[in-house]
This record gives structure tokens, C-alpha cells and sequence, in this order.
């Protein structure tokens, strides 16, 4: 008998009762009260979740586009141009290994919201710095705020929306690579419209920070027990059955480094498309517009697809099929680009930017191998931090590769090369089973 049911029950008077003596009605004790509390708190967490991932690429992509007018105006050598398009995932790396100890201490919804701070101080000074130094300190300011945020979106979505990873994860992909493009194809049209100072169209991606800040607030406040109390019941009961963390260290189990090393191999692919694509497309003989054009279409692939990859996977029992067919996108995409890179160009760029959606994959599978948000706070970080320093090499390899051979064929089956150990991960990463298993 449910509680509800009981509640009724005992106010229904007794057959020795007066009938001329009615027992005053009393309020009942429903439940309408904390239900509309925890559907507002659950919106507002959806709408957090959606403006942190919005957050997280324009710091990036926003630079990406405006980069030869701020080396000419802080008088940036190449070299240290190099080193700014190298930092993000040295960034990630370094600054994300420290989220689950600052999520144990302050909550993860605390975190976020220091991330976002951080993004949003970091995106207003660097502009305004006045000196190289200055600039890439600002930069790093806003990457360790990513990093962070990075690192806990998946703890957050395991934690209040266990029943709802998929779609979550897919909406928060699709915000994140929103976010992506929309910084990379409008920072140039908005510094224009702003008088052309390349500071005015690197600053104005505060804005979102802003937003973001304001919605993180009341989440964030009492160490994230605001937003703890979307569902209390699912709190209750996550706290009744599931399992204590592993015993194992997060080093010796076979699934977070397969997951690791899937997450460092799909950000290695995405690092070189977007830093080296429209190049292989202009040596081809494709135009400097139309090259521009081929990577936002790469780019815009992910917004649809980052929604409907992980509800599909957290409907599969395995994941190891979806990698696999990932991996062949890339394989094909890469081998069309060596054979005929002008003639196919367009179906090159549709085929990289479905393989590129290994990122949206990555992030369900780390909220699917624990049964735990401890256990998904450590695998999260373990994964995106080592992921990231293992993507570091690849798109300064494929750069030298290409100013050595004079050509595109040797970084090009390099790239394909790299699929096959990517989809191996994938697979093994994809099977049925969580790091507490292994514990």
C-alpha cells in the first residue's frame, strides 16, 4: 500500500463515528509543495547544464579565428603562436586531475560555477592585458576553468539524471559543439560589426560566461545541495544501493585506460581536422572561402549528432559497435582526402565530422562504466586528463611530417593509422562493465 494510499485511508471516519458530528477536515500533507520545487530546480539544472557546455569552446575557437590579428597586435612571434594553439590541452590536462578533490570538498556544483567564474574573468582580461605574458596567463585562467567544468559535466549529469544519461549527454554535447561553432563562424562577423578591434570580438564571449554564472548561483549554493534536491528520492535510493567505490586504483583498471586512451585518440583526431583541414583542402586547390566553408560543415555535423549518439548508446548493451562505425567514417574520410581531396571534398567533410562525434560517445561511456558519481568523478578526470596529454603530440606530428615530406601523403596515413588503434578502445571501452567490476 503506498504512502499515499495510506494517508487516505486513515482519514476516512469509522463506522462508530456520528454522523451529525463530522471530524473537521484537516489539510492533508501532500506532496505539491516540494514536487513544484523539484521540477524548478531540475529546469534550471537543465538550463545550467546547457550554458556550461555553451561555455566551454569559445575561449578556443574564438582565438582560432582572430589569431593573426592578435599576434600582429601584441607583437606575438610564431612560436609563441604555436605554443597558444598548443596550451587548451595541456590546460585540460594539468587542471582537470584536480576536480575530483575540489568536488569532494566543495561539491561539483560549486566547481562548475568557479569554473564558469573562471572562463568569464578570464575571456574579459585577456584582451585588455597589454602584454603577451599577461594574455596567455588570462588565456589560462579561462582554460582552467573549462578543464574543471570538463571534468565534472559528466559527474553532474550521472549524479542528478541517472536515469537519463543518454539525453542529457546528448544535450549537452549538442550545446557544447553549438558553442564550438558558433564561436568560430561569428567571431569575425561580430569583431566586424564591433569596429574591427580584435579585442571588442574576443571579449564579447563573456557574455555567455555571465548567464552562465547567474544560472550556477542558486545551484551552486550550500556545496551544490540545491541542485541535490531535483530528486531526492533518486538521491535516497543511489545512497541505499549503490556500491561502495573500488578498492582498485583508478591506474590499474583495463577500462579507464581503454577509455582513456579512446577519449586521447578522438581528441587528437578532432585537433588535427580543426587545425589542419582547410589546409589539405587549399593545397588541393580548393578555394580559401570554400575551405572555410568545409570545416564548419566538419563542425556543424556534431550538433545533431552529439543528441542522438548517446541516447543510442545508453539503449545498447555494448558501445563497441557505435566506435567501430565512427572509426570507419574517419577511415574513409581520411582515404578520400589522400586519393581526391578536391573531388569528394564535400562528402570528406560530412564523413570527418560524423567521425569526429567519438567525443559525445567518450562522455556516455565514462557515465556508464561506474555505478557510483564518486566512482564518476574519478574515471571522468582520469580519462580527460590523460586523454588530453595523450592528443598533444598528434597535431604538432602532423605538422612536421607535412613541412618535412612537402605533401599531404604521409600525414594522411598517419591520420588513418590512427583510427585503428581509436576503434580498438572503443570497443573495449564499450564493453558491459563498470571500474567497480574490476575492483
Amino acid at each position: 500500500m503506498s504512502d499515499r494510499t495510506q494517508t487516505e485511508t486513515a482519514t476516512i471516519p469509522g463506522p462508530s463515528r456520528p454522523a451529525a458530528e463530522p471530524t473537521p477536515a484537516r489539510p492533508e500533507p501532500g506532496p505539491a509543495a516540494p514536487s513544484a520545487r523539484s521540477v524548478w530546480l531540475t529546469r534550471l539544472l537543465m538550463v545550467g547544464i546547457v550554458l556550461a557546455a555553451l561555455n566551454l569552446r569559445p575561449a578556443i575557437t574564438s582565438l582560432g579565428a582572430l589569431l593573426e590579428e592578435v599576434r600582429d597586435g601584441l607583437h606575438m612571434s610564431g612560436g609563441l603562436a604555436g605554443l597558444l594553439t598548443s596550451v587548451p590541452p595541456l590546460c585540460f590536462a594539468v587542471f582537470g586531475s584536480a576536480a575530483p578533490r575540489l568536488s569532494r570538498r566543495l561539491g561539483p556544483g560549486a566547481v562548475v560555477l568557479a569554473g564558469m567564474a573562471a572562463i568569464t574573468a578570464g575571456l574579459l582580461l585577456r584582451p585588455f592585458a597589454g602584454g603577451t605574458a599577461a594574455f596567455l596567463a588570462a588565456s589560462a585562467l579561462a582554460l582552467m576553468g573549462i578543464a574543471l567544468s570538463n571534468v565534472l559535466m559528466p559527474v553532474i549529469v550521472k549524479r542528478y539524471f541517472p536515469d537519463r544519461v543518454g539525453t542529457m549527454t546528448g544535450l549537452y554535447s549538442m550545446a557544447l559543439a553549438l558553442g564550438t561553432s558558433l564561436a568560430a563562424a561569428a567571431t569575425v562577423p561580430v569583431t566586424d560589426a564591433l569596429g574591427g578591434d580584435w579585442r571588442y570580438g574576443l571579449a564579447v564571449w563573456a557574455a555567455l560566461g555571465v548567464l552562465a554564472v547567474a544560472v550556477w548561483l542558486p545551484l551552486a549554493r550550500g556545496g551544490g545541495s540545491a541542485a541535490s534536491t531535483a530528486d531526492p528520492a533518486a538521491d535516497a535510493d543511489a545512497g541505499r544501493t549503490a556500491p561502495a567505490a573500488p578498492a582498485l586504483p583508478i591506474t590499474r583498471s583495463r577500462t579507464a585506460w581503454a577509455l582513456a586512451c579512446f577519449f586521447g585518440l578522438q581528441a587528437t583526431g578532432a585537433y588535427i581536422t580543426m587545425g589542419w583541414m582547410p589546409q589539405i583542402f587549399r593545397d588541393a586547390g580548393v578555394s580559401a572561402g570554400t575551405a572555410g566553408v568545409l570545416l564548419a560543415v566538419t563542425m556543424v555535423m556534431g550538433v545533431p549528432l552529439a543528441f542522438v549518439i548517446p541516447r543510442l548508446a545508453t539503449r545498447m548493451r555494448t558501445q563497441g559497435p557505435i566506435a567501430l562505425a565512427l572509426g570507419a567514417c574517419g577511415l574513409i574520410g581520411y582515404a578520400g582526402l589522400y586519393l581526391a581531396p578536391a573531388g569528394g571534398a564535400w562528402a570528406w567533410a560530412l564523413l570527418l565530422g560524423v567521425s569526429n562525434c567519438a567525443f559525445p560517445l567518450a562522455l556516455t561511456m565514462i557515465g556508464m562504466r561506474s555505478r557510483t558519481g564518486a566512482g564518476v568523478v574519478r574515471l571522468s578526470a582520469f580519462a580527460q586528463s590523460v586523454g588530453y596529454l595523450i592528443s598533444i603530440p598528434g597535431p604538432i606530428l602532423v605538422g612536421t611530417l607535412y613541412e618535412h615530406s612537402g605533401g599531404w601523403d604521409m600525414p594522411l596515413t598517419l591520420m588513418g593509422a590512427l583510427m585503428v588503434p581509436q576503434m580498438i578502445a572503443g570497443v573495449l571501452a564499450g564493453r558491459d562493465r563498470t571500474i567497480e567490476d574490476e575492483g
